[in-house]
């Protein structure tokens, strides 16, 4: 239990998350349903949750709730719940969660999809190096 209390993944993830779209608790609590379970994350839990108060770990019915309120993948609130309720580390991509989202969005794409995207970072890739020997001359 000492190790729930010491790690912060989901919580920060949440409240960060919840501050960036400029809502409120009550405001995410609205849009917060899984539509296939009927679950919502209820202003209680979240309150309780961002205050720091002792939580369970959610269902997942609850993630995918929580995922469509922040609207985020319900990959990226997985991997923060396994690392905050269960100590699982997973890999730090980036500091602003910018490449733990798209590599999460990339898992519900299909190959062409896939394909496409990984076309649009070769072509910024390109790009950016050919402005960087540009800028160097």
């Amino acid at each position: 239990m000492a190790e729930q209390e010491q790690r912060t993944e989901f919580v920060d993830l949440v409240r960060e998350r919840r501050a960036e779209l400029g809502i409120s608790l009550r405001e995410l609590e609205s849009r917060a349903i899984d539509a296939e379970s009927g679950e919502q994350a209820r202003f209680g839990w979240l309150s309780k949750l961002e205050r720091g108060g002792k939580v369970t770990a959610p269902s997942e019915g609850l993630l995918i709730a929580l995922a469509n309120g922040l609207s985020l993948p319900p990959a990226v609130l997985r991997q923060a719940a396994a690392a905050q309720f269960f100590g699982l580390i997973t890999p730090v991509y980036s500091a602003d969660r910018s490449t733990r989202v798209l590599v999460a969005h990339m898992d519900e794409m299909n190959d062409d999809e896939r394909r496409q995207l990984a076309d649009i970072a070769e072509t910024f890739a390109r790009r950016r190096a050919q402005s960087e020997r540009s800028a160097g001359d």
